[in-house]
């Protein structure tokens, strides 16, 4: 082979192969670069640098679904082949982190129980039977809108009025099929308390499986949708009572986190309540909301 043509071939070559590390396939510093931009205007998530191997690992799990040889070639797609718009809903759920827990930061579930409920049913101007709207808007795979409703069914036991209606929202339509179906691994449901277990959690017939299932009446009680924080508007009621956002505005610079924060208040009504995680804080934002608790607040 001619040297002009044996250096012909070699670019030829590097042109379609894609870079390997150590046997791996690893995303070229551009292609990482239109990705978490990409990710970041989509869904506000931030992607820095030091993400790259995790973005790599989950990645390929679209490269084989997709049946294509590499990175590269599943990046060509996004880009150069206009994959983008058929393939955002995928790209966005292998990325998104979707830790859950049943009763996380349970001092909130105490605050909704013994505080924030009662004051809501005292201060009912309109029918008393009204449901009260609780919206968890990063639900996950369903963790917490399921504890809302354990919470809201413990105390229509104690206040037969009340009637509560829990929506549910995420940007990742995995974790919201799982939500639906209500079934979870046995161990994930040990911080719900024993007596409420007993109520609204099934244990399979067969006593060798390790799934539960939450029982249909509070599964009635939730209604899952996807639903992106970063749209300019949210189709949800502008008159909910109460608005979770916790553990989520971690992932957004400060300007993403104004501009959702305002949206989600703009969906309480006067008096309702937001709650966010233990780790997130409102300081030096302008919002219609006073504290009333921890990392919980009142809209004005």
């Amino acid at each position: 082979m001619s040297g002009a043509l044996a250096r012909a071939s070699s670019d030829a070559q590097n042109a379609v192969e894609p870079s390997w590390v150590d046997g791996h396939d690893r995303l070229r510093s551009r292609d990482f670069q239109r990705l978490a931009t990409f990710i970041h205007g989509y869904s506000g998530i931030k992607v820095p640098p030091s993400k790259a191997t995790m973005i790599e690992g989950r990645l390929r799990k679209r490269v084989r679904a997709l049946g294509m040889r590499s990175l590269d070639e599943y990046c060509d797609y996004l880009f150069q082949r206009d994959g983008l718009a058929a393939e955002e809903i995928h790209l966005i759920d292998v990325v998104t982190t979707n830790k859950t827990e049943f009763f996380r930061e349970p001092e909130h579930f105490r605050i909704l129980a013994e505080d924030v409920l009662p004051r809501i049913m005292a201060e009912r101007r309109v029918s008393a039977r009204a449901p009260v709207k609780v919206w968890s808007a990063a639900a996950s795979t369903g963790a917490e809108a399921y504890t809302i409703a354990m919470v809201l069914a413990e105390q229509r036991r104690r206040m037969p009025d009340l009637v509560g209606v829990v929506y549910a929202t995420d940007i990742c339509t995995d974790v919201l099929g799982t939500a639906q179906g209500g079934i979870f691994p046995a161990e994930m449901v040990s911080p719900v308390p024993p007596e409420m277990r007993s109520r609204y959690v099934m244990r399979a017939k067969d006593p060798a499986s390790r799934l539960v299932r939450i029982v249909p009446e509070l599964r009635a009680m939730v209604q899952f949708g996807r639903l992106n924080l970063m749209d300019a508007s949210y189709p949800m009621d502008r008159d909910l009572d109460i608005v979770f956002c916790r553990n989520v505005l971690i992932y957004f610079d400060k300007p993403t986190q104004l501009a959702v924060l305002r949206r989600l208040c703009d969906h309480l009504r006067p008096g309702g309540y937001l709650l966010l995680g233990h780790s997130e804080t409102l300081s030096g934002f302008d919002l219609p909301v006073r504290p009333a608790g921890t990392a919980v607040f009142r809209r004005s």
